[in-house]
Order: structure tokens, then sequence, then C-alpha cells
């Protein structure tokens, strides 16, 4: 997919919980990192108006992003995380029931499909013996797609920092 630098911050999956800790975690990822925008999961309660509930961790970690993007900007707090970094601009939320932008990722979706099949694990966890990470991702960029008039595009709610 092109990414260079993946860091895990060791928060345990399924007990993911907004605090002072994730946030001095996130803070500090973000002082290294300096990015301007943000790209997080859906974090509201539930995928689409009346879908199924979200994953705790969305939920915890999407909450925390916008704390932490302020955290990371303010100097006296987590001193010892790095230098303040006040450039993010933006935190984009993907597949937001609020999605208010879009972009086309149609030259970018065997990427997509390719790291997906990387989550071994994950996906033989599922209680789906039949999922295809091919015709999940297909299926959902492809409906986000139509609209923006393209293959296939990923929604995203976009919230100022």
């Amino acid at each position: 997919m092109g990414v260079s630098v993946v860091e895990f911050l060791d928060h345990p999956d399924g007990l993911v919980a907004n605090g002072i800790e994730l946030r001095r975690d996130l803070a500090a990822a973000i002082r290294r990192h300096r990015p301007e925008v943000i790209i997080g999961s859906n974090y509201r309660d539930r995928w689409g108006e009346s879908g199924p509930w979200n994953h705790v961790d969305h939920r915890e970690l999407g909450r925390a992003l916008p704390d932490a993007v302020r955290d990371a900007a303010n100097r006296w707090l987590f001193a010892d995380a790095g230098e303040p970094w006040s450039g993010v601009g933006w935190i984009a939320y993907a597949s937001s029931p609020a999605a208010t932008h879009a972009m086309d990722v149609t030259d970018h979706l065997a990427a997509g499909v390719a790291s997906l099949r990387c989550h071994r694990v994950y996906i033989e966890s599922l209680s789906d013996p039949d999922f295809d990470p091919d015709s999940f991702l297909s299926g959902s960029c492809g409906q986000v797609g139509e609209m923006l008039g393209v293959e296939f595009a990923v929604a995203f709610e976009l919230i100022p920092a």
C-alpha cells in the first residue's frame, strides 16, 4: 500500500479505552509523525442509521482522536512525548454514516484488498467462513463510487482539528 512505517501502540484488541493513556500515546505518535490529516475509522455507535453496533475499539479510538490532536499541540500536556505539533487540519473518519466527502480509490482498491488479505487471523476468526476481502471492499467502495460517479470510492466524515 506504500506505507513505510507501521506503529502499534500496544492497546489490547477489544480493550481500547478513551482516556489519558490512549490520548498520551496518540499525541506522542502525532508529534512523531507530524501529519496534516489523520484518517480514522467510523467512531459512531452504528454502521449506518440502523446497521450493526460498531466495535468498541473504533468508537473509543475515534472519540479520543480530536482530544489527542489538541493534546499534541499543547506544550503543557505530555511534555515528555516530543515537541508539540499543531499542524493537523482535519480528521477524516472513513465509512461514517455521517459522511460529508468521498475520495476516488479506483486505482488503489487492489492494494486495499491485498492489505486486508494480510489480516489472515482476523479473517479466519470471522463468523462468516465465506468472507472475501475483494467482494467486501469492492461492494462497499462500489456503492460510494456510484454516488461519486467513479468505479470505487471511500466516504469520509471530515472533522476540523
